[in-house]
């Protein structure tokens, strides 16, 4: 088996976690293809400026389609909901966490106005704009450690980053703060990985049985969300689904880049009805895109 993957540090370990998964089900001997994706190759613009659907898949799918790579890993707030009718995602494996953090030498209340605090997040300059921060907003690209350094160097005051890859990196010790869901709510999907395969692959069989049902049915409500909404990154809109005894909670918030909430929804139902939660949430925000 090949695996297709994205090279930056992140996704090293997260495609090594899904190969140990893997070996834990098959014999079979993994390769790792390092390919270059359009996002990894552009640093100079806020990703909202741009079409950013797939800007961190593309590649990667355009190899599993050409059959270079059997299957590829993605973060899987990244994978489009356009997929190709070709590819499927095969798995979701038990998600990491979906929570915002806060980086930085001052906590989030010790921030003062006018703080520099470097994002290309669109939903997370809303939600500063929306807590009346008034800090500066700047923009910040690079991998994960690239953004810590250039907070640790003072290049900005702070930056806002998703728990799941400080988690997956033991980079923990940067975290200041860590946000409710609601309070500063997350991208759809954020925390999971997403295990892609072409729907006739041979071996769609083994990755399936890494997928986790609690994990798969909440990014597929928030998922949907966005699908029915025609919306990428080009909108603040923040979408967390999660399991609570057997029930399934959806929470969407859709602001504007001042920060203004336009629509919001809370649902519950039967973890089986994700994708109807999402659709009932879209239908509720349809009119504010």
């Amino acid at each position: 088996m090949i695996v297709g993957t994205r090279g930056s540090m992140l996704a090293t370990v997260q495609t090594k976690y899904i190969i140990k998964e893997i070996s834990k089900i098959s014999n079979e001997k993994i390769e790792t293809h390092i390919i270059k994706t359009m996002g990894d190759q552009i640093t100079n613009s806020q990703l909202y400026n741009m079409d950013s659907r797939g800007l961190f898949t593309k590649e990667l799918d355009r190899a599993v389609l050409d059959e270079k790579v059997d299957f590829a890993v993605h973060s899987l707030k990244d994978v489009p909901t356009d997929l190709d009718p070709d590819l499927v995602i095969a798995a979701v494996p038990i998600r990491e966490s979906p929570h915002e953090v806060l980086v930085s030498e001052k906590s989030w209340e010790e921030l003062p106005p006018g703080s520099k605090l470097g994002t290309s997040s669109l939903r997370r300059e809303a939600f500063c704009n929306y807590h009346q921060k008034n800090f500066k907003l700047e923009p910040i690209r690079g991998n994960i450690e690239t953004r810590i350094r250039k907070v640790m160097e003072g290049e900005c005051d702070a930056t806002l980053m998703a728990e799941a890859g400080l988690n997956r990196l033991g980079l923990t010790k940067h975290i200041k703060n860590k946000f409710s869901l609601e309070y500063l709510t997350p991208p759809a999907g954020q925390g999971a990985l997403a295990v892609i395969t072409r729907k006739d692959s041979p071996i769609r069989n083994v990755i399936e049985k890494l997928n986790h049902y609690i994990s798969f049915q909440e990014v597929l409500a928030e998922k949907t969300v966005l699908e029915k909404l025609g919306i990428g990154c080009q909108w603040p809109l923040g979408a967390i689904a999660r399991e609570n005894n057997g029930k399934l909670d959806l929470y969407a918030v859709l602001l504007n880049r001042e920060g203004e909430i336009l629509s919001k929804i809370n649902l519950n139902g039967s973890i089986k009805e994700a994708k109807e939660l999402g659709l009932i949430a879209a239908n509720h925000m349809e009119d504010y895109v």
